[in-house]
């Protein structure tokens, strides 16, 4: 099985998001450390079958053409030598700014619906909570993947594990818990198939927009929420 999700904001995206997570300076970009995470989040979605886009691809071959030229040994001259990452710094820094331009935009937007008054309706994000990346909801996944047991993972999920069965299943779920944790989603799992299988179909149900996966705090508990117009 293989899914293609438009969940990906693109590889500045992972990247801004690792660098967050090791609460590390862009401008002392630790280039060794980044690269060999950066790879291994591709990996991890290569084994979820999910199709990467070739941005991502570029941006590891970058990496580790940094890296490597960081490595070698730099000619003993007294004149300054160029930083290998300066280029990526800068990149990555201008991304930064329209995130972070994005979000007052989304915040500006939400501010300006509660002018009006609404008639009573389901829950949806409110204050305090923010949307989960999917690279939040990925590592939240190799966090639940420790708990099951250690038997042989497939590629290719069985039959009997289908993508429509598991979104149904969780929105059976929603429908007595409006605000469902997603680790609570895996509980119901009997093997690594069946994980991957309920993971596809989170993804699946993000895409179009039927939830929404929500955090209270970075890097905290994800919550899926069920959308009004679902």
């Amino acid at each position: 099985m293989n899914i293609t999700l438009e969940l990906f904001e693109g590889p500045l995206d992972l990247l801004l998001y690792l660098v967050k997570k090791n609460h590390i300076n862009i401008c002392d970009l630790s280039v060794s450390e980044i690269t060999e995470q950066y790879l291994s989040y591709l990996e991890w979605m290569k084994s979820l079958d999910i199709n990467i886009a070739s941005e991502y691809m570029v941006l590891a071959a970058t990496l580790i053409f940094i890296k490597s030229k960081m490595l070698l040994p730099q000619p003993e001259k007294e004149e300054e030598q160029e930083d290998p990452r300066e280029m990526l710094i800068n990149r990555l820094l201008e991304y930064q700014k329209y995130k972070e331009a994005v979000k007052e935009l989304r915040q500006r937007e939400s501010e300006q619906q509660k002018v009006f008054m609404r008639p009573p309706r389901k829950i949806e994000p409110s204050e305090g909570l923010f949307e989960a990346s999917i690279f939040d909801l990925i590592t939240a996944l190799r966090r639940v993947l420790k708990n099951v047991p250690k038997e042989i993972f497939l590629e290719v999920i069985k039959d009997e594990y289908t993508i429509e069965d598991k979104m149904n299943q969780i929105s059976q779920f929603l429908e007595s818990n409006p605000m469902l944790k997603f680790s609570e989603v895996f509980s119901h799992a009997r093997d690594k198939i069946e994980v991957v299988a309920f993971f596809l179909a989170i993804l699946e149900m993000i895409r179009l927009k039927e939830i929404v996966a929500v955090q209270k705090q970075i890097f905290g508990e994800i919550l899926l929420i069920k959308r009004q117009n679902a």
